[in-house]
């Protein structure tokens, strides 16, 4: 049964000329006081969402996108601000880029967020995607292996601060501490400090791969998945339900997972399509060439693999796909239900916000969903 609603806003700003006859998405510009639109717009979702009854807002890290589509860097600054601003709602990080960071400071950074806000701010990790970014850093992501071998070694090291009282960690990336003479002694070990008051910390993690799947379940991370087309969103679940049984994890079909769909609401499917349409499209002209088209064709192969379509998917296949709900909310919520319905331990349900749709429209959309949506759903 679900019980939590989730909201996930990646940092888009007002975007002009949307859809797919608009401005091609490597074309866009915007000014510096534009991009810092997206600290506004993270304020008056996040007071909106606490007002009526939310659980979570997710936010996304990204670096150097003068194009307006995800424009927050440091989602631990940003939940520990919009804290600040509300009163109960928590603040997900989805997700800080491990190969971006030194672990150390991550794992202090969330600490003290997790201390001075009282557990509202919610840990999340990643591989990252954008070689813009993730190559800038230092780090590799065309390189896959080495990229995968980074971050396996960094969430071992994330997870000594975390929970170690005293650490030596030594890999093929990190020493820590190095063997140095300090104050008349030979370092062995480190504390970090502070570390978190609420542990063991719940770390939630992307669903990529097959890989990633196994490793999630070794090291006890949670699961979120969003936009997936209903056979990936299904292979997905019983996959990462496998895995964790494989690894003494136990728990029912969907527990320590979030699934994220898209959602707009209006009289009839066909208005809410024809409303929804320029922004869906819009959020696919960017995201698309990044591979997150995960639909699957009548033979269940996932776009883009060999023999199945590529490309920019239309509004009308995500309908098809039940990765988008249209309509009045009574055809909604008997979509959502008929999903979710599948999976007895999933309690999470996330609204993923179409990165064309205006700010404006889509907190018309919030309101509307937790009034005649939510409270179906949590009593279903």
């Amino acid at each position: 049964m679900l019980k939590n609603f989730h909201v996930l806003y990646v940092g888009q700003i007002e975007l002009d000329n949307i859809g797919l006859a608009g401005t091609p998405a490597n074309d866009r510009r915007y000014s510096a006081e534009r991009l810092r639109e997206a600290f506004a717009t993270a304020r008056e979702v996040a007071q909106l969402m606490d007002r009526l009854g939310y659980d979570v807002l997710w936010t996304a890290e990204h670096h150097f996108q003068r194009e307006g589509y995800e424009c927050l860097p440091n989602l631990i600054q940003l939940g520990l601000w919009l804290a600040t601003q509300t009163e109960r709602l928590k603040f997900g990080c989805a997700f800080n880029i491990l190969p971006m960071w030194h672990p150390i400071r991550l794992a202090e950074d969330y600490a003290m967020a997790d201390i001075v806000t009282d557990g509202r701010v919610v840990m999340g990790i990643g591989r990252g995607y954008h070689t813009r970014e993730v190559e800038t850093f230092g780090a590799p992501l065309l390189d896959a292996q080495a990229n995968r071998e980074l971050f396996e070694e960094q969430l071992e090291l994330l997870l000594k601060c975390f929970n170690d009282d005293a650490f030596h960690h030594k890999g093929k990336y990190y020493e820590c501490p190095p063997p140095v003479d300090y104050r008349g002694y030979r370092l062995e070990e480190i504390t970090v400090v502070p570390r978190p008051k609420h542990l063991p910390v719940d770390i939630w993690m992307p669903i990529a791969s097959g890989k990633t799947i196994d490793l999630m379940a070794r090291y006890g991370l949670k699961a979120m998945v969003t936009l997936n087309g209903q056979k990936i969103l299904d292979d997905v679940v019983r996959a990462y339900h496998a895995a964790c049984q494989r690894h003494g994890r136990h728990k029912l079909l969907g527990g320590d997972m979030i699934w994220g769909a898209g959602i707009y609401l209006a009289d009839s499917e066909a208005e809410a399509m024809r409303r929804l349409e320029p922004a869906h499209d819009e959020r696919f002209k960017w995201f698309a060439p990044f591979g997150f088209v995960r639909y699957a064709d009548e033979h269940g192969r996932t776009w883009g693999t060999p023999g199945a379509p590529a490309g920019v998917p239309s509004l009308r296949d995500g309908v098809a796909q039940k990765a988008w709900f249209c309509g009045p909310p009574a055809h909604v919520i008997d979509g959502i239900k008929s999903v979710a319905d599948k999976y007895p331990g999933l309690e999470n349900f996330m609204i993923h916000w179409a990165e064309g749709l205006p700010p404006k429209e889509f907190k018309e959309q919030l309101i509307w969903f937790a009034k005649d949506v939510m409270p179906a759903l949590k009593r279903a």
